[in-house]
């Protein structure tokens, strides 16, 4: 179902305010619920605000700011953190998976990385095997 837009949102209220109705005579007026026109006025007298919350709906974020600055913090302190330890020093309820999601948005990524080149490696042996299968004999 689509927001009502602001205009529609300020009619409703300022019919009711102005007592062109009732609750119910003023939904069916603008074509809305009643339960839409009662959350309206319930928005009004909680926030003073009649508009749309849609945007603080759905799942809060439980990794807030403050943990990401704490996750710099202990990262900085100790790079190879595994995720578990990570989240203990949170103390944060929440997937392993979530806090590497929030570790790549931040940019920082798991990956370990060798401080040094690697070191020339040496053979493995003295000499080579002919070439064949010289376990055949014909």
């Amino acid at each position: 179902m689509a927001t009502l837009s602001l205009d529609l949102r300020e009619r409703i209220v300022s019919a009711y305010d102005k007592g062109e109705g009732t609750r119910d005579e003023i939904a069916r007026r603008f074509r809305v619920s009643l339960g839409m026109v009662k959350k309206l006025l319930q928005q009004r007298s909680k926030t003073g605000c009649i508009k749309s919350r849609h945007h603080l709906a759905g799942r809060k974020k439980t990794i807030v700011a403050e943990h990401r600055i704490a996750m710099r913090r202990h990262l900085k302190g100790k790079p190879d953190m595994t995720l578990a330890e990570l989240r203990e020093a949170l103390g944060v309820k929440c997937t392993l998976p979530a806090i590497h999601y929030v570790l790549a948005d931040m940019g920082l990524t798991y990956k370990k990385r060798r401080s040094a080149p690697p070191s020339r490696t040496g053979r493995t042996s003295a000499k080579h095997a002919a070439a064949g299968s010289a376990s055949k004999e014909d």
